[in-house]
């Protein structure tokens, strides 16, 4: 679909509607690492919003952009908390449905040989 994917599609990023409405309504106070473009509402500021670049998934949002977001801080991630300590991971989105996903040992997808059996289950049979 190329270029016209945006007019009819939510989920590969924002729609048309969707941009043309941030840029007309939304001021745009910020960018994240990963390319995300958040706003706030020029009228009532209480009113926030993220638009994603890709997928459309919660979880891309680092935890400061996302604490912005929900109001918990008033002032910008960068301003409003403190420096990242060294010991802090970078934020990792969700990776369930992909091949990054974790699968314990004994999963059928994991490549690990499980266990064999060891006899000791009873199966519950009421009395």
């Amino acid at each position: 679909m190329g270029i016209f994917a945006n007019a009819f599609t939510w989920w590969n990023g924002a729609s048309w509607g969707t941009m043309i409405n941030s840029r007309r309504n939304g001021e745009e106070v910020g960018r994240d690492d990963a390319g995300n473009v958040y706003f706030r509402h020029r009228k009532d500021p209480r009113r926030r919003w993220v638009i994603y670049d890709g997928s459309n998934d919660g979880s891309r949002v680092p935890p400061g952009w996302n604490a912005w977001l929900r109001g918990t801080i008033d002032e910008l991630p960068e301003k409003g908390l403190p420096p990242r300590r060294k010991f802090e991971q970078a934020p990792v989105p969700n990776l369930t449905g992909t091949m990054a996903a974790y699968r314990p040992g004994g999963s059928l997808a994991s490549k690990s040989i499980r266990p064999a059996s060891t006899g000791d289950y009873e199966a519950w049979k009421p009395e």
